[in-house]
């Protein structure tokens, strides 16, 4: 059977931001923080997911420039 790696490519961002929403609900429940559940599950998809779209992208940028030899002098991401 072939050994398959997936990489955060590989997979929709819809499922990151829904998974780190999760890891993030459930430290707060755990840690007894988690208040108003509609308001913090509002929240917590708003905060991951403009954070997750910014991180990716910049990722993405960068690997690009890596593999085409794309000069960075100037940075110019988002």
């Amino acid at each position: 059977m072939a050994d398959v790696r997936l990489t955060m490519a590989d997979i929709p961002l819809s499922h990151l931001v829904e998974h780190s929403v999760q890891i993030a609900w459930e430290f707060l429940e755990r840690s007894g923080d988690l208040g108003d559940e509609a308001l913090a599950s509002l929240f917590l998809s708003n905060k991951i997911g403009e954070r997750s779209r910014l991180l990716l992208s910049n990722r993405a940028i960068d690997a690009y420039r890596r593999q085409f030899g794309v000069c960075e002098a100037e940075d110019t991401r988002p």
